[in-house]
């Protein structure tokens, strides 16, 4: 998928700057296994939201879901509508339900999305002790976001990983790592504690419960496929929109 420069409105401070990380099932795979996750797990594109046949093609479980959309004006509105409603988010340690982070870091929206599909859920028991990842977490769980936040910042073992596989990519990235980009990533993941799905983005003012569904042990389930369609009807005509699902390898 291309990455185009454009302004976003409501635009968060970051504090670092990386490069995009292209949407790219290959590339997000090398990532996660530089970051110490097991071979066991691997991304799929998930070409269809509807047709059998498709979806068929895809792994099963799908531990879970990267969106890849565009930053329009109908998706900010809808942001600032949900955000004037939802407190920050102070959660740390055990009383998580799931775990976030929040986005300090420019064009890295890829990498949050991969933490989070990769630290929550059935996910996690897929991450090799004494790993990057599981470094990471031992030192940030415990941690609010804020503090939390800078503990990824400041990980030079992740930058070094992330930014070798985003060097990678065939699309077209900003020349200023400052310049924003107009795709952004988002990931669904059900909580292996109460079960409800969440959405979970490092730009929003923390995680978003969307609820318990019926058969989410799989994201592909047509409930969890209902989230996504919501955003995908929401902008009528437009069609960048990409989803990878994480998977178990058969």
């Amino acid at each position: 998928m291309e990455l185009k420069s454009a302004p976003r409105t409501n635009e968060p401070v970051y504090r670092k700057h990386f490069i995009p990380l292209e949407s790219n099932p290959e590339l997000f795979t090398e990532l996660i296994h530089e970051l110490g996750v097991l071979p066991s797990l691997s991304f799929q594109d998930v070409l269809s939201l509807d047709d059998p046949e498709l979806l068929g093609f895809v792994a099963r479980p799908a531990f879970a879901l990267i969106l890849v959309f565009p930053t329009t004006n109908v998706y900010e509105r809808q942001k600032t509508t949900e955000e004037a409603m939802q407190d920050e988010y102070q959660g740390s340690g055990n009383g998580e339900d799931v775990v976030w982070f929040k986005q300090t870091i420019n064009n890295a929206c890829g990498l949050y999305g991969i933490l989070h599909a990769v630290c929550n859920g059935a996910s996690r028991d897929h991450i090799a002790s004494n790993s990057i990842l599981s470094d990471l977490l031992k030192e940030s769980l415990p941690l609010q976001p804020d503090a939390r936040a800078k503990i990824l910042e400041d990980s030079e073992e992740v930058e070094s990983a992330y930014t070798a596989v985003a060097r990678q990519g065939d699309s077209e990235v900003p020349e200023d790592p400052e310049d924003e980009v107009d795709f952004h990533y988002v990931c669904f993941v059900r909580s292996s504690k109460s079960g409800h799905v969440y959405e979970l983005d490092g730009d929003r003012k923390g995680p978003i419960d969307r609820g318990e569904f019926k058969g989410a042990d799989d994201m592909l389930c047509e409930d969890c496929l209902n989230l996504v369609r919501e955003f995908v009807t929401k902008e009528k005509d437009n069609l960048n929109f990409s989803l990878m699902a994480l998977v178990l390898n058969e």
